[in-house]
């Protein structure tokens, strides 16, 4: 005999004989919590909770004891199995009476005939022996014990409710009442037993037992009798809730239900919510979604679990409002369901009219279900709804039929694609064990693009190539096209193609051309302007019409700033449709306006991040409005991929575009710390430039490619490009620019004097060229060089008047550089209040403007300075902060400098050990080839620590080194050192 357990009851287990409970409340314990999750792994520090109330000392080797005392009482001690994520106890369905139960309850509620319904509902509960998992009080259990509660009494309800519609309403009388009695509050047993009693002949009863329930019901929770307890009262009372003889049988339309339906629990609640909460008028619910997302899937789960409170008929229609065929008429769908509610054909009235009257007659003071299936229209729908409040109708659409969401009080639940957690469920019940790699399913999951319909097909293509299918499949699916190919099914109904099509031929002109542009579009998400450039409209307004009527009718998903996208099969069928639609010239000419689009856009946005630095573009298109430079970044930083594609995919007669996409986007890959972007982009223009002989980008492209590697610290390569690029500039602009970057160059290499000389002209050239904000770059990097050289005046007067003309022209990439340089210089001096408002506002500006370049510094800058003020638990907050940044924009030198000051902080606070594990981490992160000042603060550091611990020749060394550091970039905190090397050697000679 097999296993059995129990736990509808005491928790009890045996192996072939009679169960017994399992000895030992520890042991009983285990059992249960296994058994609540059974055929999953449970964490070990939940079982530790579970038996000591925390995870013990020496806690594992105990639970061990006791699994091993546990596996002794099993069949086959196999059973209990431990596993990286846990212990796991392997039980089949017949072998747990819980699982016995609900399958039992699911099949009754599927069975269609009472007597068999009652008769599985009581074998059912005859595995009932008293409260769940009784004897064994856990809170991580309460959840289980109390859905399997509320199960039993669904159980208890259902069986009367079949008891009822067989006709044993004398023969259960006396059982609902000793129900209703042990559960007062339960309204349907109410209604149940006040139905058994009228139908018994006992109308006093019936009335009096409604007014018991009244009054427990106000006596325990303050509340009146809900809808359905009210309307059974007023059909007794009217007499109309006794079944006369002869009645025909009420009409049950419902499709067959597919085997398989997974998740879906919220639009399910949704459902429910809806249906409850409409007391006073017919509750209508559109569930829309795009094609294939299981729309009607989903409401004839919900049909099938809710028909029991439609007791007098469930009415079904295909509209098809999106198939091959014509649309249903609603006066034939009216004509059909009047003969389903007994009307004789030849009293079907002829006009549509008066069908409809003749229905809503028909279901007053009923309750029937109308299910109307793949609407086209509310004017479709409207003929077909009823005017009785007990009634409800769920109507599903590829459209979200505003009309009837506005003009008949409907409402919508958006049925979205799957997500992941559901799709994978849903594979695991339709592939079971020939799935071998997880990562494969959710790699073809997202090849589905998570639509049910798909995921069904593409599983059914597994399943006939057996345990190596997954691996193909995938393979196969590899192409956004074949996919479409591969998805198309032997029914024509299941073909991915068919219903997309069925979608696509409902569009007008214009919004049949919008979505095949969408195919066209090479953005993921894309917005009205740029797909208004991309399909020579007319007029902005225009284009968000018709996305407006591709999202209604979910052919375009809508996200987060009016921006639009289709997911994967939708956008291989688009970019087909383009194909067979638009000729290879027509599709040029599209991408080619939709270039120019996003170079006049991206020049636009780029004025406000440095005006002047480009020459402004032909205003041919509208752009999005930017009203300052937060919005230019966003837009910029949004737009960044896309543009940096474009970028690199422009060949043949586009290749001008890299060059011109090179030069627009230079500002925001800098500012943005872009470095590996800045790369390809400026490294391709470069090519293209010198091959067509365009000096003015090749000289831009030849700068951007050597700051680029200047932020790489990559410094020989950085020092021949904008050597390179200060040979071939022209003019004081270009010439301003490269010679900015040449400056910081030889700021990060030490040739100080040079940066002095390179950054005095940058500023001046492009002062004379009549761009004072770009000036400001230049000016910032002199106040800064001059605080290394510590010429403290110098810099503050630099910084100052950087700052206040920043401040003047409202630009904040200035504004926040010097804010950051003027940080670092008041903390030098001591000032450090004013030196944390600085860096506060240089971290604000950073983070609005997206200066991503300047985040990092300013977060580091404000870990030093919380140190200063004493305030550790603020300065390591920020020191942590900037590591993140650091790591996160792979900067080993900001990554140095940031651990060099957690290792101050540390120190600070007389940790010497981690202060010392953070130097030597700083030292191995900055190399030996950059980070020239990191390393040497780090051995500066260490020396110090060393000092302190009276290890006076490893300090020398350490100061040793750091001073030829110090002294290689020409800093002077090398005379510094040299000092402090030359009191040590004198002190340690002998007197």
């Amino acid at each position: 005999m097999r296993m059995r357990f129990e736990v509808l009851g005491p928790v009890r287990m045996c192996d072939g004989g009679v169960a017994e409970p399992s000895t030992g409340s520890m042991r009983r314990t285990l059992l249960a919590v296994l058994l609540a999750r059974a055929n999953e792994p449970v964490p070990v520090p939940t079982l530790l909770e579970a038996l000591w109330g925390s995870p013990a000392e020496h806690g594992a080797s105990r639970l061990q004891v006791h699994v091993h005392r546990l596996r002794r009482e099993l069949d086959d001690p196999e059973r209990l199995t431990h596993e990286a994520a846990g212990y796991r106890l392997r039980v089949e369905q017949d072998e747990l009476d819980a699982s016995m139960f609900t399958a039992l309850l699911g099949e009754a509620l599927g069975e269609p005939d009472p007597t068999r319904a009652a008769q599985t509902l009581r074998r059912a509960l005859g595995f009932w022996r008293g409260r769940p998992y009784q004897e064994v009080d856990l809170p991580d259990l309460a959840p289980e014990v109390e859905r399997l509660t509320e199960q039993r009494l669904l159980a208890v309800e259902e069986l009367y409710d079949a008891e009822l519609r067989a006709g044993r309403h004398d023969a259960v009388v006396g059982e609902l009442e000793e129900a209703v009695h042990r559960h007062p509050l339960r309204e349907r047993l109410a209604g149940l037993l006040m139905l058994a009693l009228h139908r018994s002949g006992r109308h006093a009863d019936a009335m009096a037992e409604y007014q018991r329930a009244c009054q427990v019901l106000n006596d325990e929770l303050g509340l009146d009798p809900g809808p359905e307890l009210r309307a059974l009262h007023d059909q007794i009372s009217g007499g109309r809730a006794a079944e006369p003889a002869g009645r025909a049988p009420a009409p049950s339309q419902l499709p067959r239900t597919t085997g398989t339906f997974i998740g879906r629990d919220h639009p399910l609640s949704e459902l429910d919510r809806i249906v409850d909460e409409i007391t006073d008028a017919v509750p209508i619910t559109v569930i829309s979604g795009t094609a294939g997302v299981g729309k009607t899937a989903l409401a004839l789960r919900w049909a099938r679990r809710v028909e029991r409170r439609f007791p007098d008929g469930r009415l079904y229609t295909d509209l098809r409002g999106f198939g091959s065929d014509s649309p249903a008429d609603p006066g034939d769908v009216l004509a059909g369901w009047l003969r389903a509610l007994g009307v004789d054909g030849k009293d079907v009235p002829l006009q549509v009219a008066e069908r409809a009257a003749r229905l809503r007659s028909l279901l007053d003071c009923k309750r029937v279900l109308l299910f109307l299936d793949n609407a086209v229209s509310a004017e479709q729908v409207r003929p077909l709804l009823p005017g009785a409040s007990g009634c409800a109708v769920v109507v599903t659409s590829r459209d979200q039929l505003t009309g009837l969401v506005v003009g008949d009080g409907a409402q919508r639940v958006e049925l979205d694609r799957m997500g992941l957690d559901e799709a994978r469920l849903l594979m695991k019940e339709l592939l079971g064990d020939l799935i071998t790699d997880d990562g494969a399913v959710d790699e073809l999951i997202e090849r589905c693009a998570r639509l049910p319909l798909a995921l069904r097909v593409a599983a059914e293509r597994v399943r006939r190539q057996g345990h190596h299918g997954l691996g193909r499949i995938v393979a196969e699916f590899s192409s956004a096209r074949d996919r479409l190919d591969l998805l198309d099914g032997d029914d024509p109904q299941a073909r991915l193609r068919t219903v997309f099509g069925a979608s696509y031929r409902h569009l007008s002109a214009s919004e049949a051309t919008l979505f095949r542009m969408l195919g066209l579009h090479p953005g993921r998400e894309v917005d009205a302007c740029s797909l208004t450039a991309l399909a020579g409209g007319a007029d902005v307004r225009t284009t968000h019409r018709g996305l407006a009527a591709l999202a209604r009718a979910h052919l375009v998903e809508e996200v987060a700033g009016k921006r639009f996208r289709l997911h994967d099969l939708l956008a291989g069928y688009a970019a087909e449709l383009v194909d067979t639609t638009e000729t290879a010239g027509q599709q040029r000419e599209a991408l080619r306006r939709l270039c120019d689009y996003y170079l006049q856009a991206t020049t636009h946005a780029t004025g406000f991040l440095a005006p002047g630095a480009l020459p402004p573009r032909a205003q041919r298109f509208e752009v999005p409005p930017m009203r300052d430079h937060e919005d230019a970044a966003r837009w910029l930083e949004g737009e960044r991929e896309l543009l940096v594609r474009l970028a690199d995919t422009a060949e043949g007669a586009f290749d001008h575009y890299a060059v011109g996409f090179a030069a627009a986007l230079d500002v925001a890959l800098d500012f943005g710390w872009h470095v590996d972007e800045a790369v390809r982009v400026h490294g391709k223009a470069r090519v293209v430039a010198a091959r067509t002989g365009d000096r003015d980008g090749e000289v831009m492209a030849l700068r951007g490619l050597g700051v680029a590697h200047l932020r790489r610290t990559e410094f020989g390569k950085a020092h021949r490009l904008l050597d390179r690029a200060l040979e071939l500039a022209r003019g004081p602009a270009r010439t301003a620019g490269v010679l900015l970057g040449m400056g910081e160059l030889c700021m990060a290499t030490g040739r100080a004097e040079t940066a002095l000389e390179h950054l005095h002209r940058s500023t001046r050239l492009y002062q004379e060229a009549g761009l004072p904000l770009l000036a400001l770059r230049p000016m910032v990097c002199l106040g800064r060089l001059h605080r290394r050289r510590r010429r403290h005046r110098a810099s503050m007067e630099c910084l100052l008047e950087a700052s206040r003309v920043a401040a003047e022209h409202r630009h904040p990439p200035a504004e926040a550089g010097a804010a950051c340089a003027l940080a670092a210089l008041y903390r030098d001096l001591g000032r450090y209040e004013e030196a944390a408002e600085q860096a506060e506002r240089a971290l604000v500006l950073a983070r609005r403007t997206r200066l991503r370049s300047l985040e990092g510094v300013a977060l580091h800058r404000l870990g030093s300075i919380r140190r200063c003020q004493g305030d550790h638990a603020r300065a390591w907050q920020a020191h942590l902060a900037a590591l993140t940044f650091a790591r996160q924009v792979r900067s080993a030198t900001l990554e140095a400098m940031t651990l060099t000051a957690m290792a101050e902080t540390h120190g600070a606070m007389g940790d010497a050990e981690k202060a010392t594990r953070c130097h030597l981490h700083a030292l191995g992160v900055a190399g030996s080839g950059s980070g020239h000042y990191a390393r040497a603060r780090a051995h500066t550091g260490l020396g110090d620590l060393h000092e302190a611990a009276g290890r006076h020749d490893t300090a020398t060394r350490h100061w040793g080194t750091a001073a030829r550091l110090y002294e290689n970039v020409g800093a002077p905190e090398a005379a510094d050192l040299r000092r402090r090397l030359d009191e040590e050697i004198t002190r340690s000679l002998p007197c």
